[in-house]
């Protein structure tokens, strides 16, 4: 069955506030996938928070490494609408747990980490995105989807440099190398997004395990397609594991529900702002070098 949660905010214009409801739906489901033994993917799905951590370190420090970044996350669900401060406060006790993580010499453990909360402008619902590593996050809106995180990858950066095709990036043999994650060597530094809440919008979270077997466009079919996202979560993921399911694969949906007409209007629909063989997720600096997801 899906969840539920719901946030009030309250909307100010012409000397004037109203009292608005917004409801949230969401399903989640994750797998360790078909040719790993364990699951070094982790997920936070509750109250008005939703992110996934993808471990590196391979089995003695990937699942710890996700499991703590989870974990440093969890105070944001105290809130109904978590300000952004609170995000960037928790994403520093975030990296500073996996930085303690103990590993074999030579090999550090680390986590992608991606997402979004509630949070407000003005009293306005916005979704604030935040990102760090491969794995993403994307809106459906208007039947479309987008996927709104940038990847912090190699391939990424050959894609950006014009040197190779978001096809070839798809087959790369350094398709799996990050350039960002919490606990490297460096201070995390994270994306952030926000985007206006709009009645309807459909909000995707997932690991690198969904996306690395499902196209964009299939993966916007079934989203089309089930209503239910808890229905949508587990089709995808199961979707991903008979594609090859070479990775762990993680998968969250959020619904935006409940929104008054007065809310319609806050933004523009495509208003973005930036605010400041196996398939493994492998860090690019040292000391992970080898490290596996």
């Amino acid at each position: 069955m899906p969840q539920r949660g719901t946030a009030a905010f309250v909307q100010r214009g012409s000397g004037m506030s109203t009292d608005v409801s917004l409801g949230l739906l969401w399903g989640a489901a994750t797998h360790q996938g078909a040719r790993r033994t364990l699951n070094e993917d982790a997920y936070l799905a509750s109250g008005s928070v939703f992110f996934v951590a993808d471990g590196m370190g391979g089995h003695d420090a990937g699942e710890v490494a996700s499991a703590a970044a989870v974990e440093a996350l969890r105070p944001l669900l105290d809130s109904d609408v978590v300000g952004a401060d609170a995000v960037r406060c928790r994403l520093r006790t975030a990296h500073d747990a996996v930085r303690a993580i103990e590993t074999t010499p030579g090999r550090g453990a680390g986590t992608t980490l991606t997402g979004v909360v509630l949070t407000g402008q003005s009293g306005e619902p916005y979704w604030l995105v935040v990102n760090l590593g491969d794995s993403r996050t994307y809106r459906l809106a208007d039947g479309e989807l987008e996927q709104v995180s940038v990847d912090h990858s190699e391939v990424q950066e050959l894609v950006d440099a014009g040197r190779i095709t978001r096809a070839q990036a798809a087959t790369h043999p350094r398709r799996h190398v990050v350039t960002r994650a919490l606990g490297a060597p460096e201070d995390p530094d994270a994306d952030f997004w926000f985007l206006p809440v709009h009645a309807g919008d459909r909000l995707l979270v997932c690991s690198d395990g969904l996306t690395g077997e499902l196209t964009d466009e299939r993966i916007e079919q079934v989203l089309l397609a089930e209503a239910d996202p808890q229905v949508a979560a587990d089709r995808l993921t199961h979707e991903a594991l008979t594609a090859g399911g070479r990775d762990n694969i993680t998968v969250i949906v959020v619904d935006a529900t409940g929104l008054t007409g007065a809310l319609e209007s806050t933004a523009p629909r495509d208003g973005r702002g930036r605010h400041e063989d196996d398939e493994d997720t492998v860090p690019r600096r040292s000391p992970w070098k080898g490290a596996l997801s």
